[in-house]
């Protein structure tokens, strides 16, 4: 019997806080039912790379595509799992299937059923519940599948004077604990930022004029993979010069020229926790004077609102920061023309200041949580994780911009732990000082 990759005690502790969740908001005789992710085909007969759904793998550390769980907190059978059949002929293609027995026995299930038996035993393990959580709209053929179980439960229940069972979203209800971490889930997240660091160290290493985006992104993913990491944690950007400008630029496959800089904003996973740092430093090793000047500015922004970080400080507080902080600097470098204030009224930054300041961070890259609570802006608290990232883009094509800054894109990103007294910058490590970037 294969042996899972993770401390199954993680998984059955996680159970435990979201019955006991439930439980404070006097929710009862609830139901989780989460559908893992499935298998997709890219081209032909060749799947992309699999990856599960993040919280099918919180709740249940089950890495297997096409499966179903089902979580009944406070009954004798609390949590259920639907699997694929073990089947010699494809695990020898397609490899090892734990089955109904691995899913009891390593998983710590209840419970095990083949997933062919999920239409029809689903009905009758939810037909009793007072609400399902489901995550409606979210997959068609998942919807489906839920419809006709919710059929069948109210031909189960005929003539009870019940009406449908109610369906609420498991996102918000498994989102809010996930946006509270654990020690361990602390210890992962930080494992996920010292190997993301040692990427981006890496890169700062190999550049060089002449060298392609992709062949920069390669040296990124060799160097997290040394360290363990099984995946990026979203796909990498890799922008040189005036690509930058563009947020999620996806090409990664122009050449690096003299006197551009390169932004880079990339993250490992590491146990389904993941990193997010972006950096931006020169191609050929030296900032120019006017590339200097902004950076510095912005790296002076985004060092103080990192220390702006601490219990009850909100996201919106923090934006206000920061959009301050670089609309004086777009008038200062005539990129924008009035008084500070009027131009943050009549938001006319954000041509140049298209994103936030930020966003949670764990399992997704950007993580669950709400952040808004009774309709205003949720404080911080501590065991949460977020991204400060500030930013500058100047399109190439902006006539109104002095032409030494056209075509450039500053972003610089670390990944903040919020304590009692304060916060941890997480990513501390990976450089960002002009010295050390011009020594890298």
């Amino acid at each position: 019997m294969r042996k899972p990759n993770y401390n199954m005690t993680l998984f059955e502790e996680r159970r435990i806080r979201l019955r006991e969740s439930l439980s404070e908001q006097k929710v009862k005789d609830a139901a989780i039912v989460i559908f893992a992710n499935r298998e997709l085909i890219r081209n032909n007969d060749v799947p992309y790379s699999f990856r599960q759904d993040t919280n099918f793998f919180y709740l249940t550390g089950f890495e297997e595509p096409d499966s179903v769980y089902i979580f009944r907190p406070g009954h004798k059978e609390e949590n259920i799992m639907f699997v694929r059949k073990k089947d010699a002929l494809k695990e020898t293609w397609e490899g090892f299937r734990y089955g109904t027995e691995g899913a009891r026995k390593e998983f710590f299930m209840d419970d095990a059923f083949y997933l062919e038996e999920f239409s029809t035993k689903a009905a009758s393990l939810l037909k009793d519940c007072s609400r399902v959580y489901f995550d409606l709209f979210s997959d068609p053929q998942n919807d489906a599948t839920m419809k006709t179980i919710f059929e069948k439960i109210k031909n189960l229940n005929h003539r009870s004077g019940r009406g449908t069972l109610p369906v609420f979203s498991s996102k918000e209800v498994i989102g809010e604990q996930r946006l509270f971490k654990s020690s361990d889930e602390v210890a992962l997240l930080k494992k996920a930022c010292e190997i993301t660091t040692q990427g981006h160290i890496a890169v700062m290493k190999e550049a060089k004029v002449g060298m392609n985006e992709r062949a920069l992104h390669g040296v990124f993913l060799n160097e997290i993979m040394k360290q363990g990491s099984p995946r990026e944690g979203y796909g990498g950007i890799f922008a040189t010069g005036s690509n930058a400008t563009t947020l999620h630029y996806v090409f990664n496959d122009e050449e690096m020229k003299d006197g551009e800089l390169i932004l880079v904003d990339a993250g490992a996973e590491h146990e389904f926790f993941t990193g997010d740092i972006t950096r931006t430093f020169p191609v050929n090793g030296k900032f120019s004077d006017t590339q200097k000047r902004i950076y510095g500015t912005m790296l002076e922004l985004q060092k103080s609102l990192v220390a702006a970080v601490k219990p009850g400080v909100t996201f919106k507080e923090l934006n206000s920061q920061m959009t301050r902080g670089v609309t004086e600097l777009l008038v200062k470098e005539g990129v924008l023309q009035g008084e500070v204030d009027e131009l943050i009224d009549q938001q006319s930054f954000t041509k140049y200041i298209p994103h936030g300041v930020g966003h949670f961070l764990g399992m997704d890259v950007h993580d669950a949580g709400l952040t808004m609570l009774k309709g205003e802006p949720r404080p911080l608290a501590a065991g949460m994780a977020l991204t400060i990232e500030p930013g500058i883009y100047i399109p190439a094509d902006d006539e109104v911009a002095p032409k030494a800054l056209r075509g450039l894109g500053i972003r610089i990103e670390d990944n903040i732990l919020v304590t009692e007294n304060g916060n941890i910058n997480l990513t501390a490590d990976c450089p960002k000082s002009i010295e050390e970037l011009e020594r890298s």
